[in-house]
Protein backbone atom coordinates (compact mmCIF):
# COMPACT_ATOMS: atom_id res chain seq x y z
CA UNK A 1 0.00 0.00 0.00
CA UNK A 2 1.21 4.09 -0.63
CA UNK A 3 0.06 7.31 -0.13
CA UNK A 4 1.78 10.20 -1.90
CA UNK A 5 5.05 8.40 -2.47
CA UNK A 6 5.50 8.04 -6.40
CA UNK A 7 9.29 8.41 -6.23
CA UNK A 8 9.63 5.72 -3.42
CA UNK A 9 7.07 3.31 -5.56
CA UNK A 10 8.87 3.89 -8.87
CA UNK A 11 11.95 3.01 -7.21
CA UNK A 12 11.05 -0.36 -5.44
CA UNK A 13 8.43 -1.49 -7.61
CA UNK A 14 11.12 -3.74 -10.22
CA UNK A 15 12.27 -5.26 -7.12
CA UNK A 16 9.47 -6.85 -6.37
CA UNK A 17 10.08 -11.09 -8.16
CA UNK A 18 6.54 -11.96 -7.73
CA UNK A 19 2.55 -10.65 -8.89
CA UNK A 20 2.12 -7.30 -7.04
CA UNK A 21 -1.24 -5.79 -5.93
CA UNK A 22 -0.79 -1.85 -5.76
CA UNK A 23 -3.23 -0.57 -3.18
CA UNK A 24 -3.49 3.47 -3.45
CA UNK A 25 -4.73 5.32 -0.25
CA UNK A 26 -5.89 8.66 -2.42
CA UNK A 27 -2.82 9.71 -3.44
CA UNK A 28 -2.66 12.77 -5.14
CA UNK A 29 0.46 13.18 -6.92
CA UNK A 30 0.35 10.49 -9.77
CA UNK A 31 1.09 7.26 -8.20
CA UNK A 32 -1.49 5.43 -9.59
CA UNK A 33 -0.94 7.02 -13.63
CA UNK A 34 2.79 6.30 -12.76
CA UNK A 35 2.68 2.79 -12.04
CA UNK A 36 0.11 2.14 -14.20
CA UNK A 37 2.40 3.57 -16.83
CA UNK A 38 5.94 1.69 -15.65
CA UNK A 39 4.26 -1.23 -14.66
CA UNK A 40 1.45 -2.67 -16.69
CA UNK A 41 2.04 -5.33 -15.13
CA UNK A 42 0.87 -4.49 -11.58
CA UNK A 43 -2.47 -4.99 -10.95
CA UNK A 44 -3.49 -1.73 -9.27
CA UNK A 45 -6.17 -0.76 -7.10
CA UNK A 46 -7.33 3.22 -6.44
CA UNK A 47 -9.08 3.14 -3.19
CA UNK A 48 -9.78 6.98 -3.85
CA UNK A 49 -9.37 7.74 -0.03
CA UNK A 50 -7.33 6.81 2.93
CA UNK A 51 -8.37 3.86 4.53
CA UNK A 52 -4.63 3.50 6.56
CA UNK A 53 -3.78 -0.37 7.13
CA UNK A 54 -7.12 -1.89 5.75
CA UNK A 55 -5.75 -1.26 2.34
CA UNK A 56 -3.80 -4.67 2.58
CA UNK A 57 -6.72 -6.28 3.88
CA UNK A 58 -8.51 -5.04 0.29
CA UNK A 59 -4.99 -6.36 -1.58
CA UNK A 60 -4.96 -9.48 0.30
CA UNK A 61 -8.61 -10.10 -0.78
CA UNK A 62 -8.27 -9.48 -4.57
CA UNK A 63 -4.74 -11.75 -4.24
CA UNK A 64 -6.28 -14.65 -3.99
CA UNK A 65 -3.30 -16.56 -3.20
CA UNK A 66 -3.00 -19.15 -0.18
CA UNK A 67 0.19 -16.62 0.83
CA UNK A 68 0.12 -12.77 0.59
CA UNK A 69 3.59 -10.59 1.49
CA UNK A 70 3.25 -7.12 2.30
CA UNK A 71 5.44 -4.51 1.09
CA UNK A 72 5.43 -0.83 1.72
CA UNK A 73 6.70 1.72 -1.39
CA UNK A 74 9.70 1.99 0.57
CA UNK A 75 10.39 -1.91 1.00
CA UNK A 76 11.15 -4.95 -1.00
CA UNK A 77 11.82 -8.81 0.22
CA UNK A 78 15.43 -9.69 -0.88
CA UNK A 79 16.02 -11.63 -4.13
CA UNK A 80 14.82 -15.53 -3.67
CA UNK A 81 13.10 -14.62 -0.50
CA UNK A 82 9.57 -15.13 -1.33
CA UNK A 83 9.47 -17.94 -2.54
CA UNK A 84 11.68 -19.00 0.45
CA UNK A 85 9.28 -17.61 3.03
CA UNK A 86 6.36 -19.55 0.90
CA UNK A 87 7.86 -22.79 1.43
CA UNK A 88 8.58 -22.33 5.45
CA UNK A 89 4.49 -21.57 5.32
CA UNK A 90 3.76 -24.91 3.46
CA UNK A 91 5.88 -26.64 5.88
CA UNK A 92 4.63 -25.23 9.18
CA UNK A 93 0.86 -25.07 8.66
CA UNK A 94 -0.13 -23.39 11.96
CA UNK A 95 1.88 -20.64 11.09
CA UNK A 96 -0.33 -17.65 10.05
CA UNK A 97 2.52 -14.38 10.17
CA UNK A 98 6.21 -15.14 9.13
CA UNK A 99 7.92 -12.10 10.33
CA UNK A 100 11.30 -11.69 8.36
CA UNK A 101 14.62 -9.89 9.18
CA UNK A 102 14.58 -6.80 8.64
CA UNK A 103 17.17 -4.58 7.31
CA UNK A 104 17.35 -1.00 7.72
CA UNK A 105 18.87 1.36 4.54
CA UNK A 106 21.79 1.12 2.19
CA UNK A 107 24.18 0.37 5.35
CA UNK A 108 21.47 -2.72 5.52
CA UNK A 109 21.42 -2.75 9.83
CA UNK A 110 19.64 -5.06 11.49
CA UNK A 111 15.91 -3.41 12.62
CA UNK A 112 16.30 -3.17 16.85
CA UNK A 113 12.71 -4.71 16.87
CA UNK A 114 14.10 -7.79 14.93
CA UNK A 115 16.89 -8.36 17.78
CA UNK A 116 14.17 -8.23 20.27
CA UNK A 117 11.74 -11.10 17.90
CA UNK A 118 14.91 -13.41 17.84
CA UNK A 119 14.81 -13.04 21.21
CA UNK A 120 11.34 -13.39 22.39
CA UNK A 121 10.17 -14.80 25.99
CA UNK A 122 7.99 -17.10 24.47
CA UNK A 123 10.28 -19.34 23.14
CA UNK A 124 9.83 -21.61 19.89
CA UNK A 125 6.71 -23.51 19.77
CA UNK A 126 7.86 -27.11 18.20
CA UNK A 127 5.45 -26.47 15.31
CA UNK A 128 6.98 -22.95 14.27
CA UNK A 129 10.03 -22.56 12.37
CA UNK A 130 11.26 -19.77 14.98
CA UNK A 131 10.85 -17.61 17.96
CA UNK A 132 7.36 -17.55 18.77
CA UNK A 133 6.02 -13.89 18.84
CA UNK A 134 2.65 -11.41 19.47
CA UNK A 135 3.05 -8.83 16.88
CA UNK A 136 5.18 -8.42 13.90
CA UNK A 137 6.20 -5.74 11.61
CA UNK A 138 3.88 -5.04 8.71
CA UNK A 139 5.87 -4.46 5.84
CA UNK A 140 8.39 -7.42 6.44
CA UNK A 141 5.63 -10.01 7.22
CA UNK A 142 4.22 -12.66 4.63
CA UNK A 143 0.71 -14.16 5.72
CA UNK A 144 -1.29 -17.26 5.34
CA UNK A 145 -4.48 -15.83 3.71
CA UNK A 146 -7.33 -17.95 5.08
CA UNK A 147 -5.44 -16.82 8.87
CA UNK A 148 -5.18 -13.49 8.16
CA UNK A 149 -9.13 -12.93 6.90
CA UNK A 150 -10.78 -15.00 8.76
CA UNK A 151 -9.97 -12.66 11.65
CA UNK A 152 -10.94 -9.73 9.84
CA UNK A 153 -7.36 -8.61 8.55
CA UNK A 154 -6.35 -5.11 9.60
CA UNK A 155 -9.43 -3.30 10.79
CA UNK A 156 -10.85 0.53 10.09
CA UNK A 157 -11.12 1.20 13.76
CA UNK A 158 -7.11 1.57 14.46
CA UNK A 159 -6.11 2.52 10.80
CA UNK A 160 -2.27 2.43 10.82
CA UNK A 161 0.64 2.87 12.39
CA UNK A 162 0.48 0.06 15.07
CA UNK A 163 -2.61 -1.59 13.09
CA UNK A 164 -0.49 -5.00 13.93
CA UNK A 165 -1.25 -5.56 17.50
CA UNK A 166 -5.05 -6.05 17.59
CA UNK A 167 -4.35 -8.55 14.76
CA UNK A 168 -1.84 -10.69 16.28
CA UNK A 169 -4.00 -11.27 19.55
CA UNK A 170 -6.63 -12.28 17.54
CA UNK A 171 -4.85 -15.04 15.13
CA UNK A 172 -3.42 -16.24 18.67
CA UNK A 173 -6.95 -16.39 19.95
CA UNK A 174 -8.06 -18.54 17.02
CA UNK A 175 -5.07 -20.69 17.72
CA UNK A 176 -2.15 -19.47 15.21
CA UNK A 177 1.15 -18.96 15.13
CA UNK A 178 3.49 -15.98 14.76
CA UNK A 179 7.09 -16.42 14.45
CA UNK A 180 10.43 -14.85 13.36
CA UNK A 181 12.13 -16.45 10.85
CA UNK A 182 16.10 -15.15 10.57
CA UNK A 183 16.59 -16.90 7.21
CA UNK A 184 14.21 -14.58 5.06
CA UNK A 185 15.22 -10.78 4.48
CA UNK A 186 13.26 -7.98 3.62
CA UNK A 187 14.77 -4.62 2.76
CA UNK A 188 13.87 -1.16 4.32
CA UNK A 189 14.88 1.97 2.77
CA UNK A 190 13.12 4.25 4.65
CA UNK A 191 11.65 7.15 2.83
CA UNK A 192 12.06 10.94 3.13
CA UNK A 193 8.19 11.58 3.53
CA UNK A 194 7.79 10.57 6.41
CA UNK A 195 5.40 11.91 9.50
CA UNK A 196 8.14 14.00 11.65
CA UNK A 197 8.96 11.75 14.83
CA UNK A 198 5.93 13.30 17.09
CA UNK A 199 3.08 13.02 15.16
CA UNK A 200 4.05 9.08 14.86
CA UNK A 201 4.64 8.38 18.25
CA UNK A 202 0.87 10.00 19.15
CA UNK A 203 -0.43 7.91 16.07
CA UNK A 204 0.91 4.51 17.55
CA UNK A 205 -0.42 5.30 21.12
CA UNK A 206 -3.55 6.40 19.12
CA UNK A 207 -3.86 2.79 18.38
CA UNK A 208 -2.48 1.45 21.61
CA UNK A 209 -5.28 3.01 23.31
CA UNK A 210 -7.84 1.45 20.57
CA UNK A 211 -6.04 -1.66 20.50
CA UNK A 212 -6.30 -1.82 24.20
CA UNK A 213 -10.16 -0.87 24.51
CA UNK A 214 -11.01 -3.77 21.86
CA UNK A 215 -8.94 -6.86 23.39
CA UNK A 216 -8.01 -6.04 26.80
CA UNK A 217 -8.85 -6.02 29.87
CA UNK A 218 -10.26 -2.30 31.48
CA UNK A 219 -7.31 -2.19 33.89
CA UNK A 220 -4.59 -2.86 31.13
CA UNK A 221 -7.12 0.45 28.91
CA UNK A 222 -6.81 2.45 31.90
CA UNK A 223 -2.72 1.68 32.28
CA UNK A 224 -2.45 2.65 29.24
CA UNK A 225 -4.18 6.17 29.14
CA UNK A 226 -2.15 6.43 32.67
CA UNK A 227 1.31 5.82 30.53
CA UNK A 228 0.53 8.06 27.97
CA UNK A 229 -0.13 11.12 30.34
CA UNK A 230 3.30 10.41 32.27
CA UNK A 231 5.43 9.84 28.73
CA UNK A 232 4.78 13.44 27.16
CA UNK A 233 2.72 15.91 24.81
CA UNK A 234 3.07 13.54 21.88
CA UNK A 235 1.52 10.59 23.46
CA UNK A 236 -1.20 12.58 25.04
CA UNK A 237 -2.37 14.07 21.86
CA UNK A 238 -2.90 10.75 20.77
CA UNK A 239 -5.07 9.74 23.48
CA UNK A 240 -7.11 12.84 22.54
CA UNK A 241 -7.01 11.86 19.12
CA UNK A 242 -8.72 8.12 19.72
CA UNK A 243 -11.23 9.50 21.40
CA UNK A 244 -13.47 10.50 18.50
CA UNK A 245 -13.10 6.14 17.63
CA UNK A 246 -13.84 4.85 21.09
CA UNK A 247 -17.64 4.17 19.89
CA UNK A 248 -16.28 2.46 16.97
CA UNK A 249 -13.47 0.41 19.31
CA UNK A 250 -16.20 -0.32 22.02
CA UNK A 251 -18.36 -1.88 19.59
CA UNK A 252 -15.81 -4.12 18.32
CA UNK A 253 -14.51 -5.49 22.41
CA UNK A 254 -14.10 -8.85 22.58
CA UNK A 255 -11.51 -9.45 25.27
CA UNK A 256 -8.89 -11.66 24.30
CA UNK A 257 -8.49 -15.35 26.58
CA UNK A 258 -6.48 -15.72 30.00
CA UNK A 259 -3.67 -17.62 27.88
CA UNK A 260 -3.13 -15.07 25.91
CA UNK A 261 -3.42 -11.92 27.93
CA UNK A 262 -0.45 -14.18 29.77
CA UNK A 263 1.48 -14.07 26.87
CA UNK A 264 1.62 -10.86 26.02
CA UNK A 265 2.17 -9.92 29.99
CA UNK A 266 5.10 -12.29 29.61
CA UNK A 267 6.45 -10.07 26.99
CA UNK A 268 5.66 -6.87 28.43
CA UNK A 269 7.56 -8.42 31.83
CA UNK A 270 4.39 -8.30 33.73
CA UNK A 271 3.99 -12.42 34.09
Amino acid sequence: MSRDRRDDLIASMPRHEAPVVFVDNGSTDGSVEAVRANHPDVTVLPLGENVGARARTIGAEHAGTPYVAFADDDSWWASGDLARAAAIMRDHPRLAVLNARILVGPEERLDPVCAEMAASPLGTDPDLPGPSLLGFVACGAMVRTEAFLAVGGFDPVVRFPGEEERLSLDLATAGWGLAYVDEVTVHHHPSTRRHDPAARRAAIWRSRLLTAVMRLPLSDVLRVVVAAVRAGAPERRGVLRALRDLPGAVGRRRPVPAEVLARRRLLEGRA
